[in-house]
């Protein structure tokens, strides 16, 4: 078995087997744009939801919120984006081409040429324009993070909820970023999704917290099955920190272009909700209810890619083996992650029986698992399209099955098969999913 992958063998599978398509691929494509087939939306909708379940569903602290991509302009100019939110960039004077200088040497890397302009600032927020007429009346932004879709629901959160600090406000969604230089297949793209937690406390608690973010975001990775090897955390130093920011620390993976950031999390103090309060008029304080104490909460925001997440665990699921002679790809996400949780098979596709049998115990286990029925080749092809999308189990009706109403049921990591009865194969499955 092999453990080394390359990023070409993982976007090849993507293509092939449904995960990730290029978007807009007949038109020729859109660069750092990017599609999810049906595994790749299956597969990122258990991240979303094993995710959620972690932090919002099994804590007390954590209650959740979808807020609008689209927000007043204002919102922007509070937490800093319209101001500071930018890259510095210089551009080639012979081939045109903008690049960011942190990102080459003294050498452009599209054309060799070594001349190039002053580095100028450029907001990587996306604009639009709501209205009829495109003017500076309607500008508005594409919301580059969802975080602030959290701060100025504070008070309405509060009121709704009545939650005393410490507590939570957990959100996903899609956030827009004009990168400059986006790559490495879908890592940094244009558009992309978010899971991120805003986390308010009191200040004096807050360095606590703060660490136990971090623990518990790093725990959660590898329950879901990335190996330790392949994560790490890396603390930021005072020259990295956001200018609000009182400390930060990302979750790293060794993919196969380096160590890249999954997921960071921040000790943002109390900047965003005096800001809010400063620009929108409105009193954003929290007033301990015992104390009567008027304060602004800190916040501890544990912020991850849904992408970036759902790329790793591709990257870590991908192994090659030899069996039989013959090269083996297999996906072995955990239980939770894999797309695809059972497939059923018939033997003999040409015999009418087998097949109203199968399609009779898929019929019936797709009310309890996520489950496919495939008829289209051999078994033992069917096999390997089914272990290189990560299935953990395959049902398989043979003829004998016709007989003693017992099927095959194979296992993705050991290639066992053992016979189960089709009347107990239900509560089989439960069983081992459990």
């Amino acid at each position: 078995m092999t453990n080394s992958v390359t990023m070409e063998r993982v976007v090849a599978l993507c293509k092939r087997r449904g995960f990730i398509f290029q978007s807009s691929e007949i038109y020729g494509g859109l660069a750092s744009a990017w599609d999810y087939g049906p595994l790749g939306v299956e597969l990122k909708c258990n991240i979303k939801n094993a995710w959620w379940k972690a932090v919002v569903h099994e804590r007390d602290d954590v209650i959740g919120l979808d807020t609008s991509i689209l927000m007043h302009p204002l919102v922007w100019k509070a937490s800093g984006h319209t101001d500071n939110f930018t890259d510095i960039l210089v551009d080639c004077k012979k081939c045109k081409k903008r690049f960011r200088p942190d990102q080459f040497g003294n050498q452009c890397p599209q054309c060799g040429s070594k001349d190039f302009t002053d580095g100028r600032p450029f907001n990587l927020m996306l604009k639009t324009y709501l209205g009829a007429v495109e003017d500076e009346s309607g500008l508005t932004y594409l919301r580059p993070e969802t975080a602030q879709g959290i701060f100025v629901n504070f008070n309405n959160v509060l009121d709704a909820t009545h939650r005393r600090l410490p507590f939570g406000i957990a959100q996903i969604g899609k956030s827009f970023r004009n990168e400059i230089t986006p790559g490495n297949y879908t890592f940094r793209t244009r558009e992309f999704e978010q899971m991120e937690i805003e986390y308010f406390t009191r200040p004096k608690d807050a360095e606590k917290v703060h660490e136990e973010w971090i623990q518990e975001r790093f725990q959660w990775y590898l329950g879901l099955g990335l190996r330790k090897e392949n994560l790490r955390l890396r603390k930021h130093g005072k020259d990295e920190l956001a200018h609000y920011a009182a400390g930060c620390t990302d979750i790293e993976y060794n993919f196969p272009f380096g160590w890249s950031e999954l997921e960071g999390i921040a000790n943002r103090t109390d900047f965003d909700l005096r800001q809010h309060s400063k620009f929108s008029g409105k009193d954003l304080q929290y007033q301990d209810q015992v104390t009567k104490e008027r304060f602004f909460p800190y916040i501890i925001e544990p912020s991850g890619g849904v992408d970036r997440a759902a790329l790793a665990f591709l990257v870590d699921a991908y192994q090659e083996e030899e069996v039989k002679g013959e090269l083996r790809v297999v996906l072995r996400f955990s239980k939770q992650l894999a797309p695809i949780k059972v497939a059923v098979l018939p033997l003999l596709k040409k015999n009418s029986d087998i097949v109203h049998m199968a399609q009779r115990i898929k019929k019936d286990l797709q009310k309890h698992f996520v489950c496919v029925y495939d008829d289209t080749a051999a078994i033992g092809k069917l096999y390997r399209r089914q272990d290189e999308i990560g299935t953990f189990y395959c049902v398989t009706v043979d003829v004998q099955s016709l007989e003693d109403k017992q099927v095959t049921v194979r296992d993705r990591d050991t290639m066992q098969q053992q016979r189960v009865s089709v009347s107990g194969l239900k509560d089989y499955l439960v069983e081992k999913f459990s």
